[in-house]
């Protein structure tokens, strides 16, 4: 629709009738580098907001500011209940929260995923939500152990070949 057929009002409206972004119901579990990053994601989006509000009146400026101050809401709210879980507290002989873990599949093919939190989750770089199919079955597994993945595309079973927490100090 052209720009013409739109009022002022109407993109006000638009910001006003943002739905909230939804809150998992699971806990929050973090690594440090997952609570780093959703307090970077929380920096960004302040300072886009800043700069936004010193900017010249611009039609479209309120509704970017209504998804700015949606986004910073939900950020805020992750921040405030996440839970740190602490790499040296976890189990060193088997898969828990913030466990790296190699796998072979049953073509013979290596895998390495790490468990993360839900806002640090990128199954393109190998981090699995805690809450996702894959890390509910990994978790408690220990090195040896053949666990099965049910996925959409069927079920899998993967052998675990190592653990290891790179968070864990020392």
């Amino acid at each position: 629709m052209s720009r013409a057929f739109v009022s002022d009002s109407d993109t006000e409206a638009a910001a006003v009738a943002l739905p909230e972004l939804p809150i998992s119901p699971h806990p929050n579990y973090v690594t440090r580098r997952g609570l780093r990053l959703l307090a970077d994601r929380l920096a960004a989006a302040q300072a886009e907001q800043q700069r936004l509000q010193a900017t010249p009146d611009d039609p479209a400026k309120e509704l970017r500011l209504a998804h700015l101050a949606r986004e910073i809401r939900y950020l805020e709210a992750r921040i405030e209940r996440a839970i740190p879980v602490d790499p040296a507290q976890q189990p060193t002989d088997e898969v828990a929260f913030g466990a790296v873990v190699d796998v072979l599949d049953p073509a013979g093919a290596h895998h390495c995923f790490a468990i993360v939190g839900e806002d640090e989750a990128d199954a393109e770089h190998g981090k699995v939500s805690w809450v996702s199919p894959l890390a509910r079955a990994l978790i408690g597994s220990g090195v040896g152990d053949t666990v099965l993945w049910r996925r959409p595309a069927g079920e899998i079973e993967l052998e675990v070949e190592a653990i290891r927490y790179p968070e864990r100090a020392g």
